[in-house]
C-alpha cells in the first residue's frame, strides 16, 4: 500500500486494536488481555472478535504477524506497519460518532409495565451491584497507577482523564439505581400509574436542572 493509496474501510474495533499495536508489539494472548483491561470500559467486544480482528489487519497490510516457537507450541506476535500507523492517524483526525450507550436495565424499564414490580426491582438492584463492583475494581486499578504507574506510565495523563469519565459514569449509575429503587418501591404496581406526585416532581426537577445547567442530583426527596 503506497502513501497515496486510499485507506481501507475499517471498523472502530479495528482502529482500537491498531491503537494498541501502535504502543508496542503484542502476542495474541497479551493483546486480548490488555484489550480486556482497557477497552472493556468504552468498547466491549467478544473475545472471538478481539482474536480475529488482528488477522484481518494483517491481511490488509496494516499489521504483520510473526510466529515463533515457545516450547512445543508457537505464539504469534503482532506488529503495526507504517500503513497501519497512517490509517490510525487518519482515523484520529476524523470526527467521532455520537456516543452509544447500551444499558439493558433501561430497556427493561421501558417495558416494565408488561412485567412485575419485583422483576424490575431485581434488575435495578443487579445494576447497582454491578456498578459498585466496577467501582471497586476500578479503585484497585487506579491505586496501581499511583503505586507503580501501570504498564504504560508515560500515558498516565491520558489514563487519568479516561478514568475520570468512567468513575463519574459508574457513580452516576449507582446514584440512579438508588433513586430508582426508592421510587419503584413506592409503586403499587408497574402499570397504569401515570403522572404521580413524585414523577411530576422528578420531571420538574429535571427541567429546572437543564434550564439552569446544574449537575445531576439525586431526584426529588420524599
Amino acid at each position: 500500500m503506497s502513501p497515496d493509496s486510499p485507506l481501507p474501510s475499517l471498523s472502530t474495533t479495528s482502529y482500537a486494536i491498531l491503537g494498541m499495536l501502535a504502543l508496542r508489539p503484542w502476542t495474541a494472548y497479551e493483546l486480548t488481555r490488555q484489550l480486556r483491561r482497557s477497552l472493556t470500559y468504552c468498547w466491549p467486544k467478544a473475545e472471538s472478535v478481539l482474536y480475529d480482528e488482528p488477522k484481518r489487519l494483517v491481511q490488509l497490510g496494516l499489521a504483520t504477524a510473526h510466529r515463533e516457537p515457545v516450547g512445543r507450541r508457537a505464539r504469534t506476535t503482532y506488529v503495526i506497519t507504517d500503513e497501519g500507523r497512517r490509517a490510525l492517524g487518519a482515523w484520529l483526525a476524523t470526527p467521532p460518532s455520537l456516543p452509544r450507550f447500551e444499558f439493558e436495565t433501561m430497556l427493561r424499564l421501558l417495558y416494565a409495565d408488561q412485567g412485575t414490580k419485583e422483576d424490575l426491582l431485581g434488575a435495578v438492584r443487579a445494576t447497582r451491584g454491578g456498578a459498585e463492583l466496577w467501582i471497586a475494581n476500578g479503585r484497585e486499578q487506579l491505586r496501581g497507577y499511583l503505586a507503580d504507574g501501570g504498564p504504560f506510565p508515560d500515558r498516565l495523563h491520558i489514563i487519568a482523564l479516561f478514568s475520570s469519565f468512567y468513575t463519574d459514569l459508574f457513580e452516576l449509575i449507582v446514584r440512579w439505581a438508588e433513586l430508582a429503587e426508592d421510587e419503584i418501591g413506592r409503586w403499587p404496581r408497574t402499570d397504569g400509574l401515570g403522572m404521580t406526585e413524585r414523577s411530576h416532581a422528578l420531571l420538574e426537577e429535571l427541567v429546572s436542572r437543564l434550564e439552569e445547567g446544574r449537575p445531576a442530583g439525586r431526584g426529588p426527596s420524599a
